[in-house]
């Protein structure tokens, strides 16, 4: 079975390994879509598609990645990942409007275990560069290095 796991990915962090691990190990091919990859760097997306590609490239190897685009609308988006993506037979997931479309598709959902949910998010990840913090232990080394590369910290001080 082929699956499908999409997330913003802003920045890459230990919690996103895990949820692609966690799908690489329940599927034969795991598709990986960069959500949100037309938003204009700034606030929540500071980061480009391409910068959030080689996060993911450099932290979990080769695998095969998607730009989806937002849309506004849950079921335009699916069909928009449904013309970019090729089939898939599962989607990995914790979002509750991505599971309600792709159940009433007939696709199976399978949720994501949360690791360390309380320190791993992208928000915090932000925030911590954003501050000075100690953002460095909650990434893996792959998207350390594209991070430090891009002068991320600098980008998300105000």
């Amino acid at each position: 079975m082929d699956g499908f796991l999409v997330g913003r990915f802003q920045p890459f962090h230990l919690g996103h390994l895990h949820a692609l691990r966690y799908a690489l190990g329940r599927t034969e091919r795991l598709y990986v879509g960069i959500g949100s990859a037309g938003a204009p760097p700034g606030g929540r997306n500071p980061f480009t598609a391409q910068e959030r590609r080689r996060m993911i490239l450099e932290s979990a190897g080769p695998v095969e990645t998607f730009d989806i685009p937002d849309c506004g609308d849950h079921s335009r988006w699916a069909d928009l990942v449904s013309s970019a993506v090729p089939p898939f037979g599962a989607v990995f997931t914790n979002d509750g409007q991505t599971r309600h479309v792709y159940e009433r598709r007939g696709v199976e959902v399978l949720p994501i275990p949360f690791e360390d949910r309380g320190r791993l998010s992208g928000t915090r990840v932000r925030e911590l560069m954003a501050s000075g913090g100690d953002w460095k232990s909650l990434v893996p080394d792959g998207a350390r290095a594209v991070l430090e590369e891009i002068g991320a910290e600098s980008r998300l001080r105000p």
